[in-house]
């Protein structure tokens, strides 16, 4: 059984977590996601299930260990995560059922909690998807924290019900939602719409989360802004 953790997440525009553990208690998270720790809390690093897990996250991109945080004092002591990048936190209970994410969405998760990589069930959606072949599968029966830029939008998928989402949107989603890629429809949409040739199709039932800022996207729009005044100059 895994822990039910206090939490609190804090910020307006650029969340962070901040996570309340009893003596005894621990948390995971991804590495470099630390924002700060209170005293009596030991901070150690593991392969989360072996070197085989290790070896799998390594080759899907992400970093070969995973950080742990237990309170071995005798109070309750706070430790809190956050993002690389700017964007809102949104807490999972996975006892609804195991979620699929983005490879980078992964923020912070209770004890008990199984993250490990996972590969999409279609070609199609591996080659063309924002999300890549390679995605994270979390598991258990207890809090997950995933972090998405700008706002979190969560979605339910009833029985039959699809939805269209640019790749690149689109944070995580149920098990139980059938994902696949499809054209973006008539060439001229293709070529000239500007949403790229490919959306994400989910069908329900099951719940979706996406996020209106990806990074990716933010970063494109630095980077041509950049460009623009240095042209100017």
């Amino acid at each position: 059984m895994a822990d039910d953790i206090d939490y609190e997440i804090i910020g307006e525009d650029f969340h962070a977590v901040v996570i309340t553990l009893d003596p005894g208690e621990a948390v995971q998270a991804e590495p470099g996601a630390l924002m700060f720790m209170e005293e009596d809390i030991d901070m150690g690093t593991s392969t989360g299930g072996g070197v085989f897990s290790g070896l799998k996250r390594k080759l899907a991109g992400e970093k070969f260990f995973v950080t742990s945080f237990e309170n071995e004092g005798r109070v309750p002591r706070r430790v809190a995560f956050a993002s690389e990048h700017p964007g809102n936190v949104k807490p999972v209970d996975l006892r609804h059922g195991t979620v699929f994410c983005q490879k980078d969405a992964f923020l912070c998760a209770a004890r008990g909690v199984s993250v490990s990589v996972a590969f999409t069930k279609k070609l199609g959606a591996g080659f063309f998807g924002g999300e890549g072949f390679i995605l994270q599968k979390l598991s258990g029966d207890g809090l997950a924290f995933m972090h998405a830029g700008g706002h979190v939008i969560e979605r339910m998928l009833e029985k039959g019900e699809q939805l269209r989402v640019d790749t690149g949107c689109l944070v995580g989603f149920d098990e139980n939602v059938d994902y696949s890629i499809r054209l973006v429809g008539g060439v001229t949409s293709k070529i000239f719409g500007g949403e790229g040739l490919f959306l994400a199709s989910l069908t329900g039932p099951g719940r979706v989360w996406m996020q209106t800022m990806p990074f990716s996207r933010f970063a494109d729009r630095v980077v041509a802004a950049t460009a623009r005044e240095v042209g100017e100059t």
